[in-house]
């Protein structure tokens, strides 16, 4: 049986569809047996290679076509099964991603004869309480954001920590992080930048009406919980690595803490992650 490699696109971008179509026949003549999403497919304009998220199962090796926000959502496709991703740079940044796309059927055969470091990164889950009720359980690899949903209005979010009440926040919401996301939506909120070694949380209130709040960085297993006492000011959402989550009832309260599985990223080649810094954000 044919190894399976899972393609995902950044498909708003046309680099991503002349290099789906070189995978693709680079790996069908190579024995191999490429899959997109359905919908990817269809985008993509390779509908006959389109597999149902439980018909993805899990592949030898995901190949994220774009950039960071690409990686997250080959996370979020391949759910809780640990397989290692590498990421073909399409994009800006490129914190996450492990390779240039000027040699790109090179590359991939560098991933798939087993070369490169694996990096492994943790995520956070995060439990939803609605009316009384579990809502969801989701799984993030840069973070969860509490924050206010579209009426506008400010929430007020009490931050407790391992069952102790800290701080109650009157705000706009509550980013919590991983080291990996400290690069992302966190430092634009102010906080500080974390090698993706460090296994840690990263509690940043975003827009505090407060002069002296600043970001906290936790151990992973501290558990966090952010709680709603105002019922005047709980209008709020829930948004895992810059996804809505259904907002359909009251947030009751949001637990956050280790998820069971990681995250595996491939790395070939390209900037070490200080180069990054140095280059995007030091250099300016």
């Amino acid at each position: 049986m044919p190894v399976r490699v899972l393609l995902v696109p950044n498909t708003a971008k046309q680099a991503s569809s002349s290099a789906v179509a070189e995978l693709i026949a680079w790996l069908d003549e190579g024995g191999f047996d490429p899959v997109l999403t359905l919908d990817d497919a269809a985008e993509m304009g390779v509908g006959s290679y389109g597999v149902s998220p439980s018909e993805i199962g899990s592949p030898i090796l995901a190949v994220a076509l774009g950039g960071d926000g690409t990686i997250l959502k080959a996370v979020h496709i391949l759910g809780d099964v640990e397989v290692p991703i590498l990421g073909i740079n399409l994009g800006r940044l490129g914190f996450m991603t492990g390779a240039s796309a000027k040699r790109l059927t090179e590359v991939v055969a560098s991933a798939l004869a087993g070369e490169g470091r694996l990096e492994r990164r943790t995520t956070l889950e995060a439990e939803v309480t609605m009316d009384g009720r579990v809502g969801g359980r989701y799984r993030a690899l840069n973070e969860v954001f509490v924050g206010r949903s579209g009426s506008g209005r400010v929430i007020e979010v009490a931050l407790d920590i391992n069952g102790m009440n800290m701080a109650t926040f009157t705000c706009d919401g509550v980013i919590i992080a991983t080291s990996t996301g400290s690069t992302a939506y966190a430092l634009s909120a102010g906080g500080p930048i974390v090698s993706p070694d460090v296994q840690c949380q990263i509690v940043i209130p975003v827009a505090p009406h407060t002069l002296v709040q600043r970001a906290m960085v936790l151990s992973m297993s501290d558990h966090v919980e952010l709680r709603f006492p105002n019922p005047a000011r709980r209008d709020a959402c829930l948004y895992v690595d810059g996804a809505m989550m259904p907002c359909r009832s009251l947030i009751d309260k949001v637990e956050i803490g280790p998820a069971p599985h990681e995250v595996l990223l491939l790395k070939l080649q390209g900037r070490d992650f200080f180069e990054v810094v140095r280059d995007e954000f030091l250099r300016r």
